[in-house]
């Protein structure tokens, strides 16, 4: 059977057999592979694993638990290794590069920002800006609507007039964000937003955060934002 890894620890872990378990249904109870001065958190894998939103939660609460003594490198949902002997080689091969990205990621935690606009707003807003659309629109409604040409190239042009806003919005809003955290990522790729980023902060430092992203949405109404977290620094571990 396959080897499920959740993380990479510093130091020995100990006891997570009897008290946590992991992906899997049932659940499979989660152990340390320990090599060196570092442990890999680890489970047996299903024979199929697929990111069910169970699975999803147990990665991240085993990662949660296991945070909450021990600094701890987070894998993405879906590592796995053909063997256990396969993890403590690859610990022992890689020991000085998962000693700095502990060092480098402990007490950090990673906030995930997502945007997307309000339809109406940045459309209002596109014609504002967009003499040739404006007239192009007035045009067509005095005729009635236009002909089948006329709302394809219409409709053509305000897309391209969005995605060009879209592009502006995204760089504005990472700029903004930028001077709140220590460092910033793209984010996971997820349909319907326009930008996916991912921010580093110290833990228990995310109001301002917090407050930039309610400033952007004020100065800004056609942008709507979504925050995730705190999270497991995923985005920041080296692969």
């Amino acid at each position: 059977m396959n080897t499920y890894v959740y993380g990479i620890a510093r130091g020995e872990v100990s006891g997570l057999g009897d008290r946590l378990r992991g992906i899997g249904d049932p659940p499979l109870p989660v152990r340390a592979l320990t090599e060196g001065e570092l442990s890999a958190i680890v489970s047996d894998c299903p024979a199929e694993l697929k990111p069910r939103r169970r699975d999803l939660l147990a990665h991240q609460h085993v990662l949660a638990e296991v945070g909450d003594a021990h600094p701890v490198l987070p894998m993405r949902f879906g590592s796995v290794s053909t063997s256990d002997d396969d993890v403590r080689t690859v610990l022992s091969e890689h020991a000085d590069r998962y000693h700095e990205q502990l060092s480098r990621l402990a007490d950090r935690v990673e906030y995930n920002v997502k945007a997307v606009h309000d339809e109406d707003a940045v459309l209002h807003q596109v014609l504002s800006e967009e003499p040739e659309l404006r007239m192009m629109a007035e045009a067509n409604r005095a005729s009635g609507g236009g002909t089948y040409e006329d709302r394809v190239r219409f409709g053509e042009l305000v897309a391209a007039a969005v995605q060009a806003r879209q592009t502006r919005d995204a760089q504005i809003v990472e700029e903004t964000l930028a001077p709140a955290a220590e460092a910033v990522r793209p984010g996971p790729e997820s349909g319907g937003w326009f930008l996916s980023l991912s921010v580093l902060l110290a833990k228990d430092a995310a109001e301002p955060l917090l407050s930039a992203v309610g400033g952007l949405e004020k100065a800004h109404p056609r942008l709507k934002l979504r925050v995730n977290g705190p999270l497991p620094p995923y985005s920041f571990v080296d692969s």
